[in-house]
């Protein structure tokens, strides 16, 4: 996805709309396709440019330490192995249960996943129809390339108001973009709002579940942290510390200056931010503080208020089992005249930061049309053994596999398309379909092509090359198996890294063309 230089404004900087992919023959194409060598563009999708303005900037940041040291090391930890079991299984089997009372769900089903293809084939109309809507309304509307300008914006409009202290609501892209770092360095205190954030904020951690982010954490962990930060007992119970959490976070709505919230969908035809939760925080944050700010990537766009009829039954339903969460927000500009609640002043933050380029990308183009449920998560076997944090990114579990690769252009990513079992159950799980094995094939067809496995190809070619000479193979088995209890024992470079995770298979002590003569 390119996007077109328009005339200047007075926000954002310059407006930047995205072109629409090509829709040649091969978007759709089905099956596990084989995909282009290395990193470069497929071939037949236009040249991606990151929004408005230049190049892909900084995006995803992925972890020092790769998945398969975090994973082995997770596996390890027999506690947090039955923590996400626990509440991935249980969230599961809820889905189950209320999927099953709607006999029409699966039609609902194929209807998003034909709004969604619709959408992201017309995303630059509908961005620009957006932006018109909220501009309508008396709302601001910002375009944002990257993470740092994402956070660079939000920051400029929580200075313009003059706030000292801002409230939040949980969003995963305020996490991506690191929101929470910029604020604190431009010294404006970030209060996380939603229980499981704060929790997160306070004791330095980050999330390790799409909707669940402190599905890693003991009761006895939140009980600590609470006697330190808040004063509750150590032995409290879970009541006296959620009401604890609802004190010292109503202070916080109350103190703040600026509400920032994420966006669940964007709806083009009326401007409206959609916010689905089960707390109230949401409707807290955007109720109390002056101005809201509203940051959601460009992918988040719906075509019309209609469309939520589909949407929502499908993400509350596959997210937490339940027919309807608490509160679903709709929120469209600021306060008007007569309205007695609602921010004087509504800000939306548009965010690309490495979409545009998955967008132009036909074999990755799908994972877009992820609504952050997180069922994909509650069903795999990788995550529910490695856990979050192993994935060294904001976005974990199957489509974390895909969308962190694909957002970054695969930079010092390629153990994650190899984070799972092919099994297919994320497939069949997704609310939109979405076929996270076949875009997890192609980016191992792409991490083929990188330096990192340069070693495999040129074991692959040693290995015909001997395999086309019997007198060689036999030699070269010899010494196999005299050197085999030294390679036990001092397992080198890429075979220690392989024998990690396997047994290696000892050698028959008589070759097998002997053996056949026999």
């Amino acid at each position: 996805m390119a996007f077109a230089e328009k005339p200047p404004t007075t926000e954002g900087g310059s407006r930047h709309v995205p072109i629409r992919p090509s829709r040649g023959a091969g978007v759709h194409r089905p099956g596990l396709p084989a995909a282009p060598g290395g990193w470069a563009e497929p071939a037949g999708s236009p040249a991606a440019v990151s929004a408005p303005g230049g190049g892909p900037g900084r995006v995803v940041s992925p972890s020092a330490v790769g998945f398969r040291e975090a994973s082995a090391r997770a596996v390890l930890d027999p506690a947090l192995r039955e923590a996400i079991r626990r509440v991935t299984d249980n969230l599961a089997v809820r889905r189950v249960q209320v999927t099953a009372e709607l006999p029409h769900f699966d039609v609902l089903r194929d209807r998003a996943k034909r709004i969604k293809e619709h959408t992201l084939a017309n995303l630059d109309r509908y961005l620009e129809q957006l932006e018109a809507a909220v501009r309508a309304r008396g709302g601001h509307v910002h375009w944002a390339r990257d993470a740092e300008e994402a956070a660079a914006c939000v920051v400029r409009i929580c200075r313009e108001a003059g706030a000292r202290r801002v409230a939040k609501s949980k969003s995963m892209v305020t996490e991506e973009v690191e929101l929470n770092r910029a604020l604190r360095e431009a010294g404006i205190e970030p209060v996380e709002t939603d229980l499981g954030e704060f929790v997160v904020q306070i004791s330095g951690d980050r999330p390790s579940h799409l909707i669940a982010p402190i599905i890693h954490k003991r009761r006895e962990d939140v009980a600590e942290l609470f006697r330190r930060h808040l004063g509750t007992p150590a032995d409290a119970p879970v009541p006296v510390l959620t009401a604890a959490a609802r004190a010292h976070l109503r202070q916080a709505f109350l103190q703040a200056d600026v509400g920032i919230t994420g966006a669940n969908f964007l709806v083009a035809e009326t401007g409206t931010v959609v916010l689905v939760e089960n707390e109230g925080n949401a409707r807290m944050v955007t109720s109390l503080p002056r101005v809201h700010v509203a940051v959601a990537g460009i992918e988040k766009v719906l075509p019309r208020l209609a469309d939520l009829a589909v949407f929502l039954p499908l993400l509350v339903r596959s997210a937490t089992g339940q027919r309807l969460s608490a509160y679903v927000s709709l929120l469209t500009g600021p306060r008007g005249p007569g309205e007695r609640d609602g921010p004087d002043v509504f800000h939306l933050v548009l965010v690309d930061n490495g979409r545009s380029r998955v967008l132009a990308d036909p074999e990755l183009r799908e994972a877009l049309e992820c609504v952050r449920c997180s069922a994909c998560l509650n069903v795999c076997p990788v995550y529910e053994r490695a856990g979050g944090h192993a994935y060294g990114s904001v976005y974990s579990g199957p489509i974390g596999a895909v969308l962190t690769p694909a957002l970054t252009g695969g930079r010092g990513l390629v153990d994650l398309p190899f984070a799972s079992s092919l099994c297919g159950a994320c497939r069949d799980v997704c609310p939109l379909r979405i076929d996270i094995p076949r875009m997890l094939v192609a980016l191992r067809a792409r991490a083929g092509q990188t330096a990192e496995a340069r070693w495999e190809r040129r074991a692959a070619r040693v290995a015909a090359w001997l395999l086309c000479r019997p007198r060689l193979y036999r030699w070269a088995s010899v010494a196999a198996r005299v050197l085999e209890p030294v390679v036990r024992r001092v397992p080198v470079g890429a075979l220690r890294r392989w024998a990690r995770g396997r047994d290696l298979p000892r050698l028959s002590p008589t070759p097998f063309h002997r053996a056949a003569r026999r």
